[in-house]
């Protein structure tokens, strides 16, 4: 009897959640937000899309300051000085920050301490503001739990896209950065008026 109570949970858990999941897929397309991948792995324990972005709190910032995120469309890149594939994403995620200027904020956070970012920064520069978290409070607020883990957050602050840039399921392209770009300001403009 528990077990059959318990399947009928369960069952009831998997189509609640797949509802959601179609829920935030609609929304986000109808506000001209591309559409969520619903069966997308994240690497991360917590799927962020659709939600209210966690603040921004590190231990210190290895290079800038935390920028001015107001009104704009901000990228947050989990990473490490040691992991070949955030190697790999750095001159995609220098050229989104080149390519967007003002209208994006890049932001790198590596729980590695200090010394280390600045020594691998020295060799590999990057064109936005990265931070030190060696605590890894906002790991553990992401749920990251493989990098690069990168978020997408529009300046309403609600994440719009998470995974990994090159991901084959759901890549994180120049279209599809300039679509929320482009989607965010659109709802800037209809809050002003």
């Amino acid at each position: 009897m528990i077990m059959k109570v318990l399947n009928t949970v369960f069952c009831a858990s998997l189509i609640l959640s797949s509802l959601c999941n179609a829920a935030l897929a609609e929304s986000a397309q109808e506000a001209g937000y591309p559409p969520y991948v619903k069966d997308k792995k994240l690497h991360a324990t917590r799927d962020l899309r659709g939600k209210k972005a966690p603040a921004i709190k590190v231990a210190q910032w290895v290079s800038g300051s935390l920028p001015d995120r107001k009104g704009k469309v901000t990228l947050i890149e989990f990473w490490a000085t040691w992991c070949p594939d955030c190697h790999r994403a750095r001159p995609i995620l220098n050229k989104f920050q080149e390519k967007f200027g003002a209208d994006l904020v890049s932001v790198g956070i590596s729980d590695e301490p200090e010394d280390v970012i600045k020594k691998y920064l020295e060799k590999n520069p990057v064109d936005f503001s990265v931070a030190s978290a060696p605590d890894k409070k906002m790991y553990k607020t992401v749920g990251v739990k493989g990098i690069p883990l990168v978020l997408v957050v529009s300046a309403d602050g609600i994440v719009r896209w998470e995974g990994y840039i090159d991901s084959k399921e759901d890549p994180l392209t120049e279209d599809k950065l300039a679509q929320i770009i482009k989607a965010s300001q659109s709802s800037k403009s209809r809050k002003v008026h």
